[in-house]
């Protein structure tokens, strides 16, 4: 069965499950809309003709997307009279699914709307990462010398967490550590290592 439905002065020959674009309707996407201006109505050999609609049909559409068209330029010019014009435009469209053709003043049925899922917010590993490792009991990185909060951060993220951990570094680590977390040279430059042992100790007296 198909039908001859007028929308957004336009004629569409649709049938069930067809997806057609048209102008735009008010509506969100899983709304139930009615085209009630049908034109005709086909079954096969039978075709009913509207004079000029036909009473009692309609066409029950759902809306799958609010979309925009693809964008036109409008240019206009007018010969010797240094005129010039040039437009952009994109038509506002409604994208539907055919879901029935009705008859008889029949009514659609109306759609069943889907319960939303409840994104839960995800973790921020970056940020977790130094609160995890703070109360796990580590050291106060910051009383290093030019260690700050996101100095912290970074060396925390490296796996980094106590001072003992710093007093060992040799000279390979610490040009591992250098490159890695990009440092520029800073971990000799302020005496971390040295400063570690200090506090290392410090803490075991």
């Amino acid at each position: 069965m198909y039908a001859v439905v007028k929308t957004g002065g336009k004629q569409y020959r649709v049938s069930k499950d067809d997806i057609l674009k048209v102008e735009r309707l008010p509506g969100e996407a899983g709304d139930v809309v009615t085209l009630g201006e049908v034109l005709m109505l086909g079954d096969g050999a039978d075709v009913t003709l509207g004079a000029p609609m036909i009473d009692g049909a309609s066409v029950a559409a759902e809306i799958l997307e609010q979309k925009r068209d693809k964008k036109i330029i409008v240019f206009k010019k007018r010969r010797r009279q240094n005129y010039r014009r040039k437009k952009g435009h994109r038509q506002h469209l409604t994208v539907l699914k055919v879901t029935d053709i009705l008859t008889d003043g029949a009514k659609p049925k109306p759609a069943a709307k889907k319960a939303a899922k409840k994104e839960e917010p995800k973790a921020d590993t970056k940020k977790a990462a130094p609160k995890a490792a703070a109360a796990e009991g580590a050291d106060d990185l910051k009383q290093l010398s030019g260690v700050g909060p996101v100095l912290e951060q970074k060396l925390h993220e490296a796996g980094v967490t106590s001072f003992a951990q710093i007093a060992a570094w040799k000279k390979k680590d610490i040009e591992e550590f250098d490159e890695k977390l990009s440092f520029h040279g800073r971990i000799e430059r302020e005496g971390w290592v040295e400063q570690a042992k200090k506090l290392a100790k410090g803490e075991k007296e």
